[in-house]
């Protein structure tokens, strides 16, 4: 775990990136290794509940991050990796190399927005296995709509793709379509 503290210029749009190059740096010091502590629990978990062995691992990755941000008086909204409901996926055909952008923007104690942390989570779909490490990008935007024109921006494939909810709900209608 990172045990650093996050250094803060006292700029707004400047602490956003800090906090983005902590978690950055938390991440690299820190996902291969949980990973591999964690790999026969959470493969054990992808083989009874799929994906959701992904939201574990994010949860064992990004646990100590929220720790040492409410030690700073800071709140991500929501809890990292991001709303599920809201996230973008892409990847190839055959599903083996996905990858899911969510967000969550991060409060002070006192309610004021600093930015928003994307985070990037790099998944197969075949077998428990992350292709590469996860990532993310620090952004000044705050509100949703900010957020996803700065991200279609950034990336054609995101622009792309639709929110989980309404590829959901789309699959679902296909299933009654087809009965």
């Amino acid at each position: 775990m990172n045990s650093s503290p996050i250094v803060f210029s006292g700029n707004k749009n400047s602490d956003i990136y800090a906090i983005g190059r902590y978690i950055a740096n938390h991440i690299t010091e820190n996902w291969q290794t949980l990973l591999l502590k964690n790999q026969d629990k959470l493969l054990k978990t992808f083989n009874k509940a799929g994906d959701m062995a992904y939201g574990a691992y994010c949860y064992k990755l990004f646990r100590p991050i929220h720790q040492q941000l409410k030690h700073a008086g800071l709140h991500p909204m929501p809890w990292f990796p991001g709303d599920f409901n809201i996230s973008r996926e892409w990847g190839n055909a055959n599903q083996s190399d996905q990858q899911r952008w969510m967000w969550s923007t991060i409060t002070s104690n006192e309610g004021k927005a600093l930015g928003t942390i994307v985070t990037i989570i790099f998944h197969d779909h075949t077998q428990f296995r992350l292709p590469r490490q996860p990532q993310v990008i620090a952004l000044t935007e705050t509100s949703k709509e900010a957020v996803v024109e700065a991200l279609s921006k950034r990336s054609t494939d995101f622009k792309n793709a639709l929110e989980f909810q309404i590829e959901y709900a789309e699959y679902l209608q296909s299933l009654e379509n087809q009965g």
